[in-house]
């Protein structure tokens, strides 16, 4: 048995109904009833790096980030493949550089999306500390 398991149906077109546990997610090549996929790749990164960014503060003991905002940009080649991914982390809490660098370190080991991409495709990730 595996481990996840989605159910991906498209009855015509190219927009995607996904089942994910008991979700429903809407994907959609064109952006006309849902994220395309692309999109729903770098929104996903995100989502598994921000909470990622706080066990790793966690693990340092920065136990109070407090707002956490990631701006994340993706660029496109010819063919609509990604060729690179940012983050802009904005934090509330008021870090060094050495407790931001030492968090996405961790961050970067945690989040299961950043270690499932190839390694040219990382994020390349900025924290603005007190920015909140």
């Amino acid at each position: 048995m595996s481990d996840i398991e989605t159910i991906t149906v498209s009855e015509e077109g190219y927009a995607c109904t996904n089942q994910v546990g008991d979700f429903d997610l809407q994907i959609d090549a064109t952006d006309e009833t849902g994220p395309n996929p692309n999109a729903a790749l770098v929104a996903t990164y995100a989502s598994c790096f921000l909470p990622a960014f706080r066990v790793g503060g966690s693990q340092r003991g920065e136990d109070d980030l407090g707002k956490i905002q990631i701006d994340a940009s993706a660029g496109l080649d010819d063919h609509d493949d990604l060729t690179d991914i940012a983050f802009d982390i904005h934090v509330e809490a008021d870090l060094d550089d050495e407790a931001v660098a030492d968090i996405v370190e961790r961050a970067e080991g945690i989040c299961h999306v950043h270690t499932a991409l190839r390694e040219g495709l990382h994020a390349d990730v900025s924290v603005y500390p007190g920015a909140f």
